[in-house]
């Protein structure tokens, strides 16, 4: 099923083939040390180089019998190297190729995920200030709250992309790590000297110490910082389909010629990326909980982590991809009704400028409790709020006219607009 949301450069680099090649990459890459320490004939380097070609055919033919899908490469590539081939794979156990493939592979697909970040990080900004000073209503737990604009909420969405960004990048560092140090990572048949420079050739840090495999915290990392990503992405699209309703109509995703919202009502516009964002989200928080239980292994490990990371690495990956490309396309066509937010604004005839109406009070020496309690009598009761504040005798005791007219002034409230995006930009 995620194949409908491959994209190109990351279905490849989780493709069975290229996952074959980056464990023939590091064979080489250890051919190369060995060489280099004078282990294997150069001449055998030389041919093992030129002719280390596999078919996943063939290796999938071959699997059948071993029931072992790396002596099926190995015997593929014996099959295409000759006589040479008996100096790949000297000292080393399966797990050293591939776990240290499989950084390669999560490295890969870090950079394609920090690329699609730094893209929405550009998309987010421009819209930011395209919408610095568009006023609409802040809600909180879905009820009018106070004044705020368009523009400050796409600001918090892209800092909080901005933390995402730092994420990954502090993860390629996690992710970046080899091992090539034998069955149990003890080097019984394998100099320490080998993996460092085979990892060195590969751009990787040798583990300070491992068992069979590099140990699986790494990849829980890699999984719960994708769940983290995908769960902000999760967050804005959530916002856009609230903002969507019929009910509040202050946003709308691109909706393309020929685009059809419903089989039988030809009039619905359906926020159908957001919620193809949202559901997709859970899938990749869910393989986050998989990545935790892979950490606990038996002893120097087990293979009860193999089989679900073939499903979760590369599902997680792919989605992440999508999801950030998806999202960047909705904010690039996103369609704003700025006069539905100022009229959502004003629905509540003032009841949204109650807090500074009870601070002008406070401020005049009433204690905090009695302010509060005259704005909220008037704010509950009957009538429009703002003409009922202008006629309350408690209130014109305490306030002037133009005291009272200004606290329902919603410049005062977006004063600090400014200051907030210099902090953020």
């Amino acid at each position: 099923m995620i194949e409908r949301y491959s994209l190109p450069k990351m279905r490849e680099i989780w493709s069975l083939k290229n996952r074959y090649q980056r464990i023939v990459d590091v064979e080489i890459a250890v051919c190369k040390a060995q060489a280099e320490l004078g282990k294997i004939p150069k001449n055998a380097l030389e041919i093992i180089e030129k002719k280390a070609r596999f078919n996943v055919e063939r290796v999938a033919e071959i699997e059948k019998e071993t029931q072992h899908d790396v002596i099926a490469l190995l015997t593929n590539l014996a099959e295409n190297i000759g006589p040479d081939a008996r100096y790949i794979h000297l000292g080393l156990t399966s797990y050293d190729v591939v776990d240290t493939a499989l950084s390669l592979i999560m490295r890969d697909s870090i950079d394609i995920i920090e690329d699609d970040i730094n893209n929405l990080l550009l998309i987010l900004k421009e819209k930011a200030f395209e919408y610095k000073d568009t006023i609409m209503i802040g809600r909180t737990h879905g009820i009018h709250a106070e004044p705020m604009t368009f523009g400050l909420k796409l600001a918090l969405w892209y800092d909080e992309t901005r933390r995402n960004l730092e994420r990954i990048k502090n993860l390629k560092k996690t992710i970046s790590f080899g091992k090539i140090s034998g069955a149990v990572g003890t080097y019984s048949h394998i100099s320490p000297e080998i993996e460092k420079i085979a990892l060195k050739y590969l751009n990787l840090e040798p583990e300070r110490i491992s068992s069979q495999i590099i140990q699986r915290d790494r990849h829980a990392e890699y999984l719960t910082t994708f769940a983290i990503i995908a769960s902000s992405c999760d967050r804005f699209a959530t916002n856009i389909r609230s903002l969507q309703r019929t009910e509040i109509g202050e946003l709308q995703e691109p909706f393309t010629k020929g685009q059809k919202g419903s089989s039988a009502m030809p009039h619905k516009k359906n926020p159908v990326s957001s919620e193809r964002i949202s559901g997709l989200s859970r899938i990749v928080r869910s393989n986050s909980q998989a990545g935790l239980e892979n950490m606990v292994l038996w002893d120097e490990r087990d293979i009860s982590h193999s089989s679900a990371e073939r499903v979760i690495l590369s599902s997680s990956s792919i989605l992440l991809d999508f999801i950030l490309c998806e999202f960047s396309r909705v904010i690039s066509g996103l369609v704003v009704f700025t006069e539905k937010m100022l009229e959502n604004l004003n629905k509540t005839n003032g009841l949204i400028f109650s807090e500074d109406l009870m601070l002008k009070m406070v401020n005049k020496g009433i204690s905090r409790e009695k302010a509060y309690k005259i704005v909220q009598r008037i704010a509950h009761s009957e009538g429009i709020f703002y003409e009922n504040v202008r006629r309350d005798e408690e209130i014109n005791k305490v306030l002037s006219k133009e005291e009272i007219e200004s606290s329902f002034d919603v410049r005062i409230s977006l004063s600090n607009v400014d200051y907030i995006f210099k902090k953020v930009f």
